[in-house]
């Protein structure tokens, strides 16, 4: 028996060895070398990559033997060569892993060659060789990486209460903070997120006055509507900026003064996520370290002191997250008091009614919500009702009241129509003169002409509503036709739109060339940066406003590696996979529901004209939780 085991180990490592020598041999494939893979193949770092990437996966083929002088549970050594053993993988583990891997790889190898060619050749045997062979090894990677947690949480728990050095170190530092009355501590709070923000917020004065702001300013001004833009931030900008025009006849301090607003908004929510933390027993380690990473986070700060519509849509999108969570954890009890239910409700409207998409996806969650809530599914249907009977009120009277012209298509359509300029641009050829001319019908020629492969803005904004409108099933028809002779354009055009959310060595510099009030997008797009009319950079700390000008504009934090990938929506949508995929691991079924609605919200900003990071501003608002889940198992 002995040696029947020490001969499948061996065979373990000899399978190991050459997992990794494949995975090195398909790294090209996913990772982007600019076509220099001799870095790899023809160099003794290939060498050294080869034993990295061995041992790696040497260590995680041990599911359920292994050799070695290791100590026991009582703390005994074991005799050399005698076997240790583990628990073997349940095949639920494996599949979540293995999902998880097979596109993570295949995000990594079409991120490579979309990056790399702006196409991804789907008839490139080697590519999807490439992905099998890194599909298993990051399954192996995932699952490993699972147990360890898992082992490392559990240890935890079975020494809890003991301490350490540095727990007591920490809990002499801060027992007067905890032992303050509740209130007093989140006042406190409140103010240090303000006079933490307060510094960039003078150097970038009047604030980040970008993304659609003086169209939204314009709307107000002329009193000419449109629901392009979420009704009620429009009214909240435009009004804000008009009433202290009109009281000051300053514009900026007009901006300023929504800006003020905004980071108030925002210390009050992340105020109450720590408050929320402290009462479900997060360690008082991670509660500092989250109050330092909302405090001086660039991403963080560069959102909340700008004046665009996501950062309150995330901020409500936060609060709805953690009143699912409690919805989840709660069960029965859910409706025993009404400050969660009142929450679920008030954090839900706000959300919907600061983006369209936030009501697609949380229309999408309600069948979810309901297999969820057994026991509470009257009392959910209810307050469901209230919620969307709010959200449409509100929608419906403010588009009413302000005579809103809502016949706009295009962002609705925004990948046909991207789809469908790809063909064009580069298989016009194969159109009928027909077909042609149809185009033209919704899509005028001169439009066509500005496809840009990253970004759908230069063409939607030509699309002819009115046209569409009036006969959609014969534009639906036309798309529909063109894609079945041409299906790969089709999925290469979506992914063009997209792959910044899910590649994470993307460098998002969708705009480049893309003149605004103040300056040209060059290398990077990260972050608007601008200060739109009629409002006008008077930056009160050049050096700081400098160093934010380089996050947004340059390739600065981008060639720090590690710190580069905390900028990353891709990197940080995965690391929300595994998370999600750890909790399914531990059946930590709870946890799911606001993991499904993160998901949710991701699925209709992959629909969107570009990837730019404000669309996905919950990944790094909610990372804390994430961590959270990982850490606290």
């Amino acid at each position: 028996m002995m040696k029947n085991k020490t001969l499948d180990i061996k065979i373990k490592r000899l399978a190991g060895a050459l997992l990794a020598f494949a995975g090195v041999a398909c790294l090209p494939y996913i990772w982007n070398l600019d076509g220099k893979s001799l870095i790899i193949s023809n160099s003794w770092f290939g060498v050294f990559l080869w034993g990295v990437l061995w041992y790696l996966t040497d260590r995680s083929l041990a599911d359920n033997v292994s050799l070695g002088g290791r100590k026991t549970e009582t703390g005994g050594k074991r005799e050399e060569g005698q076997l240790e053993e583990r628990r073997p993988r349940e095949r639920r583990q494996v599949l979540a892993a293995g999902l998880s891997a097979f596109f993570f790889s295949s995000c990594l190898a079409f991120g490579t060659s979309l990056e790399q060619w702006e196409n991804v050749v789907f008839g490139n045997g080697m590519m999807w060789l490439s992905i099998a062979v890194w599909a298993a090894i990051f399954t192996l990677w995932i699952c490993k990486g699972w147990e360890l947690l898992e082992e490392r949480n559990s240890h935890k728990n079975r020494a809890a209460g003991t301490g350490n050095v540095i727990e007591t170190n920490i809990r002499n530092l801060v027992r007067r903070w905890e032992e303050m009355p509740e209130k007093k501590r989140a006042a406190l709070l409140f103010c240090f997120f303000v006079l933490c923000w307060l510094p960039v917020f003078l150097a970038v004065y009047p604030g980040f006055f970008v993304y659609d702001a003086q169209d939204e300013f314009v709307q107000v001004e002329t009193r000419q509507f449109t629901t392009h833009h979420p009704l009620p931030h429009v009214l909240m900008l435009g009004g804000t900026i008009l009433a202290v025009h009109k009281l000051t006849g300053s514009y900026n301090l007009g901006i300023a003064a929504y800006t003020l607003l905004q980071m108030c908004v925002l210390s009050g929510v992340f105020t109450y996520v720590l408050s929320y933390m402290r009462r479900c027993g997060v360690k008082r380690l991670l509660r500092i370290i989250t109050a330092l990473y909302f405090a001086f986070f660039p991403v963080i700060v560069m959102f909340t002191l700008c004046s665009a519509k996501d950062g309150i849509f995330t901020a409500a999108l936060l609060l709805l997250l953690i009143s699912i969570y409690e919805m989840a954890k709660q069960g029965k009890n859910f409706f025993a008091s009404r400050s969660f239910p009142i929450l679920f409700c008030a954090s839900a409207v706000v959300m919907m009614c600061f983006r369209h998409n936030g009501m697609y996806a949380f229309l999408v969650m309600v069948p979810l919500l309901f297999y969820a809530g057994n026991g509470i599914r009257k009392k959910l249907g209810f307050l469901l009702g209230i919620t969307f009977a709010l959200y449409f009120m509100i929608s419906g009277v403010l588009t009413a009241a302000l005579s809103a012209s809502d016949s706009e298509n295009q962002e609705m359509l925004t990948v046909p129509i991207q789809q469908l300029a790809r063909v064009y641009k580069y298989d016009k050829e194969s159109l009928s003169q027909e077909e042609i001319q149809t185009l033209y019908e919704i899509i005028p020629e001169e439009a066509l002409r500005f496809y840009a492969p990253k970004v759908s803005d230069g063409v939607k904004v030509w699309f002819q509503n009115e046209a569409f409108a009036a006969e959609p099933g014969k534009y639906a028809g036309l798309w529909l036709k063109i894609g079945m002779k041409h299906p790969f354009t089709y999925l290469n055009a979506w992914f063009m739109t997209s792959y910044g959310f899910w590649y994470p060595d993307t460098v998002i510099d969708v705009y480049r060339g893309n003149g605004v009030f103040t300056f040209t997008y060059e290398d990077s797009s990260f972050f608007g940066y601008e200060v739109e009319k009629p409002g006008k950079r008077e930056s009160k700390i050049p050096w700081l406003d400098e160093c934010y000008r380089r996050m947004s504009l340059e390739i600065a934090q981008q060639k720090i590696p590690v710190l580069s990938m905390a900028f990353s929506p891709g990197f940080l949508f995965w690391i929300f996979v595994f998370t999600a995929g750890y909790a399914f691991y531990r059946r930590n079924y709870k946890v799911l529901l606001p993991f499904a609605l993160i998901l949710l919200v991701w699925l209709t900003v992959i629909l969107g004209p570009t990837y730019l990071p404000r669309y996905v501003l919950i990944l790094w608002f909610a990372l804390p939780g994430a961590v959270a889940v990982l850490a606290e198992g």
